[in-house]
């Protein structure tokens, strides 16, 4: 598994902090966002949104909390689920190409999506560890998944690691397309 990132472990940065500089980075290049979110419930999503105007670059998302939505509304695909169960890289990029899709706007492609699934306890699911996360992010070069992380403590301490891991991935990818 992939240990909690050093640059979560480092940083001095808050949530708002880096949702901010987020927030500013895909105004300035003119990008859109929507966000797909399991394990999270809506945490990625309450974090851009608490910026002030990030309605100029936040479409919108979905909370697919429950397995048959990943598939209906998302486009995860059913087979993948039913051979891996939803903790895993695969369903996190599809999660996050499922994001772009459903947040496009009569014929306005959203530039990123976000994806994050994973477990964040008191207990296993599918056989996976409390604990075990993978972020998807698609872009305009493509989608690429991070994990497994391997997240420590309780619950809400889970969630918060996974919210901060997919802003910092999706500002990294960002600086890569507009460098």
């Amino acid at each position: 598994m992939e240990p909690v990132s050093s640059k979560v472990q480092r940083s001095t940065e808050t949530v708002y902090d880096i949702a901010s500089d987020l927030v500013k980075k895909l105004q300035d290049a003119g990008q859109t966002l929507g966000v797909a979110e399991s394990l999270t419930a809506g945490g990625v999503m309450a974090a851009i949104t608490s910026v002030s105007g990030a309605s100029t670059m936040f479409r919108g998302g979905v909370v697919s909390y429950a397995t048959p939505l990943k598939e209906k509304l998302l486009g995860v695909d059913g087979e993948l689920i039913a051979l891996e169960g939803v903790i895993h890289a695969d369903v996190a990029k599809q999660m996050a190409e499922g994001a772009r899709r459903i947040t496009n706007i009569d014929g306005d492609e959203t530039t990123w999506g976000i994806g994050t699934t994973g477990v964040a306890g008191p207990g296993t699911q599918d056989n996976k560890p409390v604990g075990m996360v993978y972020i998807g992010i698609a872009g305009p070069s493509g989608t690429r998944a991070w994990g497994p992380f391997n997240f420590p403590g309780a619950r809400e301490q889970i969630r918060e690691a996974t919210v901060i891991e997919a802003l910092h991935r999706l500002r990294e990818a960002q600086s890569h397309t507009t460098s």
